[in-house]
Order: structure tokens, then C-alpha cells, then sequence
């Protein structure tokens, strides 16, 4: 059940109440009152936890949060200032809306997105100005994608085009479009329509060296691709890899960004997430090998095998590309086994690691007798079982480990016995007792696996009532 909201107006009310019928100082009275509205179910989220202030430069004011004086100052001067001249407000507000989410939401509830935007058109002339006002407009939207307009996009796609040159402003006009786009699939298709894409492949290329901006236009390239709007039924996340892979080069310019940053683990990490969201198609999977991204890919997870986060990652993308059955070989061939392993013993009580390590294992293993043998010889299995051992409670590491003992057995029935030994039966009898979704799966593993299942037949195509 959703949580009931209140007004900022309603909140700063009781602090001020509580600062004044009951004599607390202000850390006091806001504690008081978080803690209040949270025994009611109140969600505030969207709520400044401050008390309001007076502005220095006019006493004479009613408090208000810093946020808001700032905006305050901007809309005071907003037909007659030069973007120069409010410089200083400007970086105010982008601080202060920087801060938190709550402080965002309540400049977006009094107009701040118009105010904004007026100063970012005004100082399109003005490389410095524009950069400002830029900045600002990103941190306005950042988690507030509804907030653009088709004049705002309109403005996003003119500055892409006119500062092409100029690696900040690029930079900071790119991080506003992947902050629209995030969750937003109306933001994403009006984007692609407006041409988008060439803008971010063509920004990749042409500032190749600048790690930060190849960083931020990869992670724009992905959200275009992301499905991840509960507010419409199907969205256009397929279309828009194609756009880019079979349109713009998607491929070729990402793997060539990561050739030039080979010693920068962040970066190769960020485009390793990317490329593996364009992996869509068994081609595009194909083409990604033939272009060296997989070479690239496993360089990565061989010289950053330490670090976990971006060890998931490329276990993410070695998963994706594995979709076709020829990559699935030369990752087989180019020793991958052998180091997702290595990096699943090595972060073992890591849920995110182990479950995407399974997966890998599992797509390598799908249809593959001589890839399950590699798999069985160099620890595999036994890596599955001892994620399942951890990790009693994900129920995603269970259900790719009883996908990993599956596949190794469903064309080698002879893997069956050791991996029986292993202890493989009871731990997957113990994932269908604890988790409703390890059903199908580990049902299937046990069958496999020539274990005793009960498999219920649901209908059987006669007529009459299922329930007989």
C-alpha cells in the first residue's frame, strides 16, 4: 500500500511548532518531527528535513529553505539579468538542488524548470554562461525526467549540435539527456526521433580522449535502450539498439573508445555495460567479437578480477554476447572459463558476482557438450554449488546455479554422478522448498540430474474441470 504524503508547508508547520509551544532547538524539532510523520506512514522523501531560514541579503523575508531563496533570486531578475550577472545564484541553486532529491522536488514544485530553462536559451551565445545554466538544468532533472519539454529537448539538441567541439559542455549537455531519459520512454523516443544518437556516437568519437565525456555518452547510449518505464506497456528498447548499432556504428565507435582507454577500468567498465545492452541480436553479439570487443572484454575481467563490482559487470556483458552460439566457443576457447570461475571463488560472498556468474556458465554450457566438459574440468560446477551453499536466501543466485547443473547434464548425462557428488540434489531440493520461483528451474535440474521429481501434469487437454 502506498504511503500518504504531506506538503512541504505541512512539515516546516510542525517544526516550527515544535521550535516554538515546545521550546526544542532546530536539529530537535526536525528530528521530532521526522520521527512524527514516519509513525503515521507519511512518506518523506519528497520533504527538505531543515529548518527554514532567513536570507542573508534580505532580513526582512519570511524563512524559507536555501533552495528556494535561491531561485527566489533567480526569478527576481530573470527578464532584465544577464546569465553573467546571476552567475553566482545560479551556482546556488545547482548546490543546493545537488543536495538531495527533496530539495529538487521542492524547486520543481515552485516553477523552477521554466526559470531555468529561460537562463539556459538567453545564454546559448556564451560558452560560460551556458555551462552554468546548463549545470543547473542538470541537477534539476536529475530523478525528474517529467520535468522536460519539448522546448527543453529542443534546447538539449541544440546545444549537442553547436558546442560539438567543446568536451564540458557536451559533457554536461549529455548527462541531462541520460537524466531525462532515465525511466522516462516518452523522453527516450522524442530524443531518438530528434536525432539523439548520431549527437552522443559522434560526441564518443570526436572527443575520444576525454575519458569522463566517453563515459557519460555511453551511459546516455544505454538508458536509450533501457526498459524501465512502468507507465507504458511496451516500450521501443529494441528499435533504438538497432538505431544505433545498424544506423550510427554503436559497435565500432564503443569498442574503439575502449581501445584507447585500455588502462582505464572505469571507463572499459562503463562501456562493457553498454555494449552488452546492445547485444540484442545474434549478429550485433557476432559483430562485437569480430570488432575485438570480446578481447577487450576478457582483457578486463583478467586484469580486474579484484574488483567486484566491475567484475559483475563484465560477467553481464560476457553473458549477453554469449547468446551466439559461436562467441559462446571463443569465450570458451580464449580460457573465459577458467576466469569467470576464478572470479567467483575469488568474491564468493558476493549474491551479484555469484548470480551472474552462474549465468555465464549456464549460456556457455546451453547445447554445448565440449563447452561442458571445460566447464566440469576447471571448477564450474563446483563454483555453482558453493554459491548456492552462501547464498541460501538469493533467490536468483539459486535459480542460475540449478541453470548451471542443467545445462552441464541436459546433452551429458554422464556429469550427472559428480555433480551428485558434490552435494547438488539436497541444495536444490532445499532452493524448491525456500523460493516459489526455483520451481521450474530446479524441478528441471533434478530431472536431469535422474533425481526423484514430482513434476504435476496441470491439464491434460480433456474437457472437464481442472480440478479433477
Amino acid at each position: 500500500m502506498e504511503k500518504r504524503r504531506i506538503t512541504q508547508e505541512t512539515f516546516d508547520a510542525v517544526v516550527k511548532e515544535n521550535m516554538e509551544e515546545f521550546e526544542m532547538d532546530a536539529d530537535e524539532a526536525v528530528k521530532e518531527a521526522v520521527e512524527q510523520f514516519d509513525s503515521q506512514g507519511v512518506n518523506l522523501s519528497c520533504i527538505v528535513k531543515a529548518v527554514p531560514v532567513v536570507s542573508s541579503d534580505n532580513k526582512q523575508e519570511e524563512p524559507t529553505h536555501e533552495v528556494l531563496q535561491a531561485l527566489d533570486s533567480l526569478r527576481s531578475v530573470k527578464d532584465s539579468a544577464s546569465c553573467k550577472e546571476v552567475e553566482a545564484d545560479m551556482k546556488r541553486f545547482t548546490e543546493r538542488c545537488s543536495q538531495g532529491f527533496a530539495q529538487r522536488y521542492l524547486a520543481a514544485q515552485k516553477d523552477a524548470y521554466p526559470v531555468i530553462l529561460s537562463y539556459c536559451k538567453k545564454s546559448m551565445e556564451e560558452r560560460d554562461a551556458v555551462l552554468t545554466a546548463l549545470t543547473a538544468l542538470a541537477a534539476l532533472t536529475d530523478g525528474q525526467p517529467d520535468l522536460l519539454d519539448a522546448e527543453g529537448r529542443h534546447f538539449l539538441l541544440n546545444v549537442l549540435k553547436e558546442y560539438k567541439p567543446d568536451p564540458s559542455v557536451v559533457r554536461t549537455a549529455v548527462c541531462t539527456v541520460r537524466r531525462c531519459c532515465l525511466k522516462h520512454e516518452q523522453n527516450r523516443q522524442d530524443l531518438v526521433k530528434g536525432g539523439v544518437v548520431p549527437l552522443l556516437t559522434g560526441a564518443i568519437t570526436e572527443h575520444t580522449e576525454c575519458a569522463e565525456l566517453v563515459k557519460e555518452a555511453s551511459a546516455a547510449l544505454r538508458v536509450l535502450v533501457f526498459d524501465d518505464d512502468v507507465r507504458v506497456a511496451f516500450g521501443n528498447a529494441h528499435e533504438h539498439a538497432k538505431i544505433i548499432v545498424l544506423e550510427h556504428n554503436g559497435l565500432k565507435v564503443l569498442i574503439n573508445a575502449a581501445k584507447v582507454h585500455l588502462d582505464n577500468t572505469s571507463v572499459l567498465s562503463e562501456l562493457c555495460a553498454t555494449l552488452s545492452r546492445l547485444a540484442v541480436r545474434n549478429e550485433f553479439c557476432q559483430d562485437i567479437c569480430d570488432l575485438g570487443g570480446l578481447k577487450l572484454i576478457m582483457r578486463l575481467l583478467a586484469d580486474s578480477y579484484e574488483k567486484a563490482e566491475l567484475v559483475r559487470q563484465v560477467l553481464s556483458a560476457i553473458r549477453a554476447v554469449s547468446g551466439n552460439d559461436d562467441v559462446k566457443d571463443a569465450v570458451v576457447n580464449s580460457g573465459g572459463v577458467q576466469l569467470i570461475v576464478i572470479a567467483m571463488n575469488r568474491h564468493m560472498n558476493n549474491p551479484a558476482v555469484c548470480e551472474h556468474g552462474c549465468a555465464c556458465l549456464s549460456v556457455l554450457a546451453l547445447r554445448k557438450p565440449e563447452n561442458c566438459k571445460v566447464i566440469m574440468e576447471n571448477g564450474g560446477a563446483l563454483a555453482a554449488v558453493q554459491a548456492m551453499k552462501t547464498h541460501t536466501d538469493s533467490v536468483n543466485v539459486q535459480k542460475q546455479a540449478c541453470m548451471v547443473m542443467r545445462n552441464l547434464v541436459s546433452r551429458m548425462s554422464n556429469l550427472s554422478q559428480p555433480i551428485l557428488e558434490m552435494g547438488a540434489e539436497a541444495l536444490i531440493a532445499q532452493a524448491l522448498k525456500t523460493h516459489q520461483d526455483c520451481g521450474d528451474v530446479g524441478k528441471a535440474a533434478l530431472r536431469d540430474l535422474g533425481c526423484q521429481v514430482e513434476l504435476r501434469e496441470l491439464w491434460t487437454g480433456k474437457h472437464g474441470s481442472l480440478t479433477n
